[in-house]
């Protein structure tokens, strides 16, 4: 019998060459296959292992660094490279817009064959760091040790964490001392919490046995100056849950809405559990020119504020409306952009298929004073169907932001269908926009395009395609 031969092999000399999906960058082997790795920045010059042998490519991982990129920065967060958070913090943030808006483009030639007009800037954020509104941190009583906690002499016996799941480890959390993605007093909330719930005996929970007390805690600040914490307790204990509760609210006068969830699931998703007001409001509020968003501890709300204005004001404009248009804005979520273009539109209808979004998105037009909106709740591809354009009008101007997977064949379909002069495509995914663009592109031709930068320190990025009738 013979024995497999291993996959593992060692290249040495290797540079990186461009950063790809994900936030691998990109090598080339000797045999010509490209080798996709974690820790690398373009420009290294590395020796590889690897351990996966795919037919077109290898996956590796840089063990011997020759030479180090003129692209690299230090990275500010001691938890870099075990955090699977900011994988991108070891670049200087010019590569990283570079490498995003090469992305971009890449994937609407090659994926959507799109002929694109002279391509504008991608976006950068103001804010590199501390710039999200929400974060969600897990309580442990196994945290994950890092390789050089293990190989040192300092004790070991504090194994509770208050941090982030190791990727790929559904039971391993990661201790964060400080974070650099929310700002103040997020980190400062997040570790007198776990101090005091360890001074004070509170379990944390362990995954893999379902039990202690602390199961998550949730972090959302506004620009209004608002803030949210919403505790996660696994099981009921009126005594130490009100003895947490009030530290909090005694401690930080800072937090205006102090919420808990009481969740015996196995999963610590809390769209399907009661959440409870203990102080202060059930919400916070969101501003943006005027108009004001309430948002609740399971509304979705674009996580950098300050970006997401830049966002939506990047589509407003490419939309250009003059006040006559009936606009719709298909996946509207909580009714944001409908909202925030409808002051120069003469109607918009907002679709969605999630029911509390458009309840938040109803409330939130209420609030405004805005009368020109509508909002609907159902699957996309089923709602926006011909009795439902006969009902409301054929749109002058269609809005979509879509979920990663881009839209759904039938909802591109009906767009042809209907041929609305103007459509602007909001993505997060630009490969599944290219996809889609490639559908329409016997009928509409992109005019403009535009990325945004809406996460610093990781590879994600937003996109904003113009497309106008052929």
């Amino acid at each position: 019998m013979s024995r497999k031969k291993s996959r593992k092999q060692i290249f040495e000399h290797i540079e990186v060459i461009d950063a790809g999906a994900k936030g691998k960058t990109v090598a080339k082997a000797p045999d010509g296959k490209v080798i996709f790795l974690p820790n690398a920045v373009p420009g290294d010059i590395v020796d590889v292992q690897t351990f996966k042998k795919r037919k077109a490519y290898y996956e590796g991982k840089a063990t011997l660094f020759h030479k180090r990129s003129e692209k690299r920065t230090e990275p500010v967060c001691s938890h870099f490279g075990t955090c699977g958070g900011c994988k991108w913090q070891n670049m200087a943030y010019e590569h990283q817009l570079f490498y995003k808006q090469k992305e971009v483009t890449n994937n609407l030639t090659r994926i959507g064959h799109i002929e694109l007009p002279e391509v504008t800037p991608i976006l950068g954020s103001k804010n590199q760091y501390f710039y999200r509104n929400k974060m969600e941190f897990s309580f442990s009583d196994s945290r994950w040790l890092t390789l050089d906690e293990i190989q040192s002499d300092q004790d070991l016996s504090d194994k509770n964490a208050l941090g982030f799941h190791i990727p790929g480890m559904w039971d391993k959390i990661l201790d964060v001392k400080t974070c650099y993605l929310q700002a103040d007093p997020s980190n400062t909330i997040r570790n007198g919490v776990k101090a005091f719930a360890i001074d004070h005996g509170l379990d944390f929970f362990n995954t893999r046995n379902q039990t202690g007390l602390l199961r998550t805690m949730m972090i959302r600040t506004s620009t209004t100056g608002d803030v949210m914490v919403m505790i996660q307790f696994f099981k009921d204990n009126k005594e130490k849950r009100e003895l947490l509760l009030n530290y909090i609210d005694d401690t930080f006068p800072e937090v205006t809405s102090l919420q808990y969830v009481i969740n015996g699931k196995a999963n610590d998703t809390i769209y399907d559990q009661d959440v409870i007001c203990y102080k202060g409001n059930d919400h916070i509020f969101e501003e943006m020119e005027g108009l004001k968003f309430k948002i609740n501890a399971k509304s979705f709300y674009q996580t950098n504020s300050e970006q997401a204005y830049e966002l939506y004001k990047i589509t407003r404009n490419f939309a250009n409306l003059t006040g006559k248009e009936l606009v719709y804005d298909l996946y509207t979520g909580t009714g944001t952009i409908a909202q925030f273009v409808a002051k120069q539109a003469s109607k918009v209808i907002g679709v969605e298929s999630v029911p509390d979004a458009i309840t938040a998105a109803k409330e939130n037009a209420q609030l405004n004073a805005i009368h020109n909106v509508e909002f609907f709740v159902g699957d996309m591809k089923n709602v926006f169907n011909d009795a439902f354009i006969k009902t409301h009008g054929v749109p002058d101007v269609i809005i979509t932001d879509p979920p990663r997977d881009g839209m759904h064949k039938d909802v591109v379909q009906q767009i042809l269908n209907i041929a609305p002069k103007k459509v602007v495509y909001v993505s997060c995914n630009s490969a599944t926009q290219a996809r889609d663009l490639a559908l329409m592109d016997s009928h509409y031709k992109v005019t403009k395009t535009q990325a945004v930068d809406m996460f610093p320190q990781t590879f994600h990025v937003e996109n904003v395609v113009l497309l106008e009738r052929r």
